[in-house]
């Protein structure tokens, strides 16, 4: 067990805490999973971590309860980001905590997590009467799920991207898939999600682009640390000038995530999608 598993809810039995504790927060020091992809402390993309929380819920000063829905963006160069499960325990906490306003509960989680992940992190509330909380979009481009392909492989395997692009071909496209499968890094549980592929550079084989992303099935790594590993495997073999990398997980505790990175777009949409 590593120090970080130890020091973690993960894999134990959790008594919930409803009273306000931010010392649940877990954060796990991104740089330890970068330097196995040989990233440095330059990093060759911009890029936040947009969490959606559907459960928020806490006490106005008369112990009436009321229930919001929350976006946090995390930026892609914090020192830490923060384990899911943490995460949700610290936002249950807030359930039986008076606050005295909307005001007060944004300022508390945005001291709390902007001290935890070692960057500032921007919160914003969502009234669930509002249009934004319910409506659902779609990925751009293409989807390539429809592609016929019968010699896929579960394990991780980068080298399904060697000698897939046509170096005579310059194009800009967006491509996407929802077949992107992976588990946590710790308790193994599957995440699921759809990804988007914009690029401007030497065109990509289709096929080689979706077994690559099939190959994940049964690698155990953080979302996060999921979307950094195709944008940079893309980047080493495929060699775009232009390239971004989104990805939107299904829901978990009441929490998704959803990483974006890119050499060359600074923000994208909180694109909430029909699975989410």
């Amino acid at each position: 067990m590593t120090d970080f598993e130890a020091n973690t809810p993960l894999g134990k039995a959790t008594a919930y805490r409803s009273e306000y504790d931010p010392s649940l927060l877990a954060p796990f020091p991104r740089q330890l999973k970068r330097d196995e992809l040989g990233l440095g402390v330059n990093l060759p993309f911009n890029g936040i971590d947009i969490w959606n929380a559907y459960e928020l819920s806490w006490l106005a000063p008369s112990g009436k309860p009321v229930v919001a829905m929350a976006e946090f963006r995390f930026p892609c160069a914090s020192p830490n980001l923060i384990e899911s499960k943490s995460f949700k325990l610290y936002l249950n906490s807030f359930n039986q905590t008076r606050i005295r306003s909307s005001e007060a509960l944004l300022e508390t989680l945005t001291t709390d997590l902007s001290q935890a992940s070692g960057a500032a992190v921007h919160v914003f509330l969502t009234d669930l009467d509002d249009p934004a909380a319910w409506h659902i979009g779609r990925l751009p481009g293409v989807c390539i799920d429809d592609l016929d392909l019968s010699d896929v492989t579960y394990a991780l395997d980068p080298q399904l991207l060697a000698n897939a692009t046509d170096k005579k071909e310059i194009v800009a496209e967006e491509l996407h898939s929802h077949l992107l499968k992976s588990n946590c890094l710790v308790t193994r549980q599957p995440d699921w999600g759809s990804v988007l592929i914009r690029y401007h550079g030497p065109k990509i084989d289709r096929a080689a682009l979706l077994r690559y992303l099939i190959s994940f099935r049964q690698h155990n790594e953080f979302h996060e640390q999921c979307v950094e590993r195709i944008f940079t495997d893309l980047i080493r073999f495929c060699e775009p000038e232009q390239l971004t990398v989104y990805a939107r997980y299904t829901r978990r505790g009441g929490l998704d995530i959803n990483p974006f990175r890119s050499n060359f777009e600074e923000t994208v949409d909180n694109l909430r999608l029909v699975r989410q």
